[in-house]
């Protein structure tokens, strides 16, 4: 079963993007590098609760 998360810049911690993700094949909390509108620049995004 897919489940939405949020994932949220790790330098001005604002909410950027909601995606999925299976929670049975990667229990931990998802990092990826995107592009933060706020900080117009790409920043490790953490997901969070």
């Amino acid at each position: 079963m897919r489940v939405r998360i949020t994932l949220a810049c790790t330098e001005c911690k604002q909410r950027n993007y909601n995606v999925t993700k299976e929670k049975k094949n990667h229990p931990e909390r998802m990092e990826t590098k995107k592009y933060c509108r706020f900080c117009r620049k790409h920043t490790m995004h953490k997901e969070t609760k």
